[in-house]
């Protein structure tokens, strides 16, 4: 993986990726009119749930859904209407999001006295430089250089002072608040273990104490041995509906090996990680023939200092649709209560998913 840096004129840093080298570039836009200047980002604690709570007003003012002609995440070739990329003969960017959450770039104080300054950063990744593309439909080997960006910052910014721990994400479709058609993700480096998180950490912690061996471990041992809910079976890694799927079609992606994060995993095992995910979303896409809104999310160890001996780096898939043309949403029992109620069994959606014809890579 080759990689170049950039500072772009409002100071925030740019990333361009390839598999092979590409020429150096020397244009690092930004996009006309008044950014949010400094984060007015904070956190304010949550007593009765325990958490942090991330307050970010200026976020109502970034760009949503523009117009057809106009795309931010597209390289920029109108020297009057420039946009977040350069051209160039890269393959894959990063920079930080012009509206951050979370950021180092200080601001306002909180306005409430149990209030803190909300460090860390916000990261936007453009998977391809073809605005109708999607991450599934990439080329194997596409799929496998945004693994590896995502190890490499996961590495970096988990380096960070300021950083405990780095989710890289997908929203993909409108139906689950994508504001940018382009093809893309985001990173978050939260400034403290995520409540999602810190319960997964304690859960395998658990785990481990019980049985002396890993939770992720077991359970990709039980798939593959029942087969039923499985859908890859790699030799560096695997792909199932979980028996405890919670939304629609949900899909679990590992590798085999515990690995506490992705830069924790060798070459060969991100790229197995690479081509399960690859086959999960082209599955997904198949399955109605249409493309299927999701969140994506890739569990990691924090990066707190803590070895995270029983932690196992995977990513999870949770679909939008629950069948064509009906939305899957949380609902009072979901968000009040945090029980979830599934409509559709996690074997009946792995033999759906199973039967949707290979696509053509």
């Amino acid at each position: 993986m080759h990689r170049q840096r950039l500072v772009k004129p409002d100071g925030r840093e740019l990333l361009l990726y390839g598999r092979a080298p590409f020429p150096h570039v020397n244009d690092a836009p930004v996009p006309a009119g008044d950014g949010p200047g400094a984060s007015s980002s904070h956190l304010r604690w949550h007593p009765l749930r325990g958490e942090w709570v991330i307050y970010a007003g200026h976020r109502q003012h970034r760009t949503f859904l523009p117009p057809s002609g106009w795309n931010p995440l597209a390289p920029s070739r109108d020297p009057e209407q420039p946009t977040e990329v350069p051209v160039g003969a890269w393959e894959a960017a990063v920079f930080e999001n012009r509206f951050a959450a979370l950021s180092d770039r200080g601001g306002a104080q909180p306005l409430s006295t149990d209030g803190r300054p909300a460090r860390g950063r916000c990261e936007v990744v453009v998977f391809t430089q073809d605005s109708k593309a999607s991450l599934g439909a990439l080329e194997p080997e596409r799929v496998a250089l945004i693994v590896d960006i995502w190890a490499e910052r996961t590495a970096e910014l988990g380096a960070r002072d300021d950083v405990q721990h780095v989710m890289p994400f997908e929203n993909r479709g409108v139906e689950v608040g994508v504001t940018l058609h382009h093809p893309h993700g985001q990173i978050y480096a939260y400034p403290f273990v995520p409540p999602v998180v810190a319960t997964h950490v304690a859960n395998e912690r658990e785990f481990l104490a019980r049985t002396g061996t890993t939770l992720l471990v077991s359970m990709i041992k039980d798939e593959v041995a029942d087969g039923g809910r499985l859908l890859h079976d790699g030799t560096h890694a695997v792909s199932f509906v979980p028996t405890c799927a919670r939304y629609p079609f949900e899909i679990w992606i590992a590798p085999r090996r515990r690995a506490a994060r992705l830069d924790h995993l060798e070459p060969a095992e991100r790229h197995g990680l690479a081509h399960a995910l690859r086959d999960s979303l082209r599955r997904l896409d198949g399955l109605w023939s249409v493309p299927m809104p999701y969140v994506l999310i890739v569990h990691q160890a924090p990066t707190d200092g803590d070895a995270h001996v029983a932690s196992h780096v995977h990513i999870q898939i949770y679909p939008a649709l629950r069948m064509p043309g009906r939305l899957k949403y949380l609902a009072g029992s979901e968000i009040g209560a945090g029980a979830f109620t599934a409509d559709v069994l996690p074997e009946a959606a792995a033999a759906q998913l199973r039967a949707v014809e290979e696509p053509r890579t």
